[in-house]
């Protein structure tokens, strides 16, 4: 079977795509015997996980670490989801992990994200590695993630999303991430505004809780930025490679951690310096050259959609904005609108591949419904594909303006499924014949 085949009997499996219990991915790791013998990261968090993994991946290589990373979702093709060394394994690499995972199930069911987080372990497992970073996906305590019992868990910016699962309130949620915590061992929280039950549930077991703002903190300037944690301090550092306001919070969880994990995984000023000055990372604010400008951003609830917003508004002036949005039908649509809809001239709406996805006019109705504030003479239009409506932005918008494709994974995945698409102004987008 090829991995496309295994996706597709990993989607057939299980009769729900979310189950909230561990129990059935514990018994399947114990049978295939997965298990790491380096330092482990696991990363939770509402916004910022995909960011705050990515600078831990590329810190750690260029301090001269075998870095094994679990990140979801993936953008193209999934095995963007398992890199080892920097970059993805091959298709073929995974498949007699999903056939392993197969056929040490027996009659216990998993559902799709279970069944491929086990064969991304055991492919990860197999490796020589110095240290393996593994990103959460939803919640915490009950995430097929937290099978592993980390060395040092990181926990970034917590906000209200899947709350039908994880609470109705940053409280609820912010219980639900914390179980990723460990007794004695450390926990990093990157929000500088913590839900209280993340320091109740470290006292609780006796984690060694570093808190921002607390056992570490960075201040900066316009050309540059300082850190401090407990027992070190970095200064004089370039801005990351990622843009975007709320990477500085990101940069600093990551040096926290790799200062909680000194004793095991040292890391060098170079390292820090190198690796948080090319770090990548698609979809997360990426801003494309060219005429227009085009922004790619994976935010998809209020709060990523408010600090895209305010770096949007940092950008400079531009006549006019186009945006591509495409998202879930289940997200808080009018919240997400209502936070860049001041900066958006034309709208270009989206269908998505998947039933849970909002169709491109029920985004349309949901944006005539909210009773936005909008710029004069603001239009809308429905599309039956991401690269559809990017095509009709690029072909309306001038070479000043700028054309901003958001939300879901989906939707900035369907733009790239040929590459960095070429834009001009004036005429449809154009794709690049191979991926680069």
């Amino acid at each position: 079977m090829t991995l496309d085949d295994w996706l597709a009997h990993c989607e057939r499996l299980h009769p729900k795509t979310i189950d909230m219990t561990l129990d059935r991915v514990k018994a399947v790791k114990e049978r295939l015997g997965i298990a790491f013998d380096c330092p482990t990261i696991v990363v939770a968090g509402t916004n910022g996980k995909g960011s705050t993994c990515a600078m831990l991946e590329a810190i750690a290589l260029h301090a001269g670490y075998r870095v094994g990373l679990y990140i979801k979702p993936h953008l193209v093709h999934f095995q963007e989801r398992c890199r080892v060394g920097g970059a993805p394994v091959s298709a073929e690499s995974l498949e007699p992990h999903f056939a392993a995972v197969e056929a040490a199930r027996g009659d216990i069911t998993l559902t799709y994200f279970e069944f491929t987080t086990l064969a991304i372990m055991r492919r990860l497992q197999h490796e020589p590695l110095d240290v393996v970073i593994l990103e959460v996906g939803l919640g915490g305590r009950l995430d097929a993630v937290n099978v592993v019992d980390a060395d040092c868990a990181v926990i970034t910016s917590i906000d209200l999303d899947h709350t039908e699962y994880l609470g109705p309130d940053r409280e609820a949620i912010g219980r639900e991430k914390a179980g990723i915590m460990r007794a004695g061992r450390p926990v990093v929280v990157s929000d500088p505004m913590p839900p209280q039950s993340l320091a109740q549930r470290s006292a609780e077991l006796g984690a060694d809780l570093r808190q921002l703002g607390r056992d570490f903190t960075f201040s900066g300037d316009r050309s540059q930025w300082q850190w401090a944690g407990r027992d070190k301090r970095f200064s004089g550092m370039a801005y990351p490679a990622l843009r975007g306001v709320n990477q500085l919070l990101n940069a600093s969880g990551v040096l926290a951690a790799f200062e909680a994990l000194a004793d095991r995984l040292p890391v060098s000023a170079q390292a820090v310096r190198t690796g948080l000055a090319l770090v990548e990372l698609p979809g997360r604010f990426q801003v494309l050259a060219g005429q227009p400008a085009v922004v790619l951003d994976v935010a998809h609830n209020p709060h990523a959609v408010a600090a895209l917003a305010q770096n949007l508004d940092q950008m400079g002036y531009f006549p006019r904005t186009h945006a591509v949005f495409g998202a879930m039908a289940d997200k808080d649509l009018a919240g997400i609108l209502a936070r860049v809809a001041p900066l958006v001239d034309h709208w270009h709406f989206t269908n998505l591949p998947l039933p849970r996805a909002a169709t491109a006019e029920q985004l349309q109705a949901a944006f005539r419904a909210a009773g936005l504030k909008t710029p004069p003479g603001v239009t809308t239009a429905t599309h039956a594909t991401p690269l559809d409506a990017l095509h009709a932005a690029a072909a309306e918008a001038t070479p000043a303006d700028r054309i901003l494709v958001f939300g879901s994974f989906y939707t900035v995945g369907g733009v790239l499924q040929a590459g960095l698409p070429r834009v001009t102004a004036g005429r449809p987008a154009e794709q690049p014949p191979t991926l680069h």
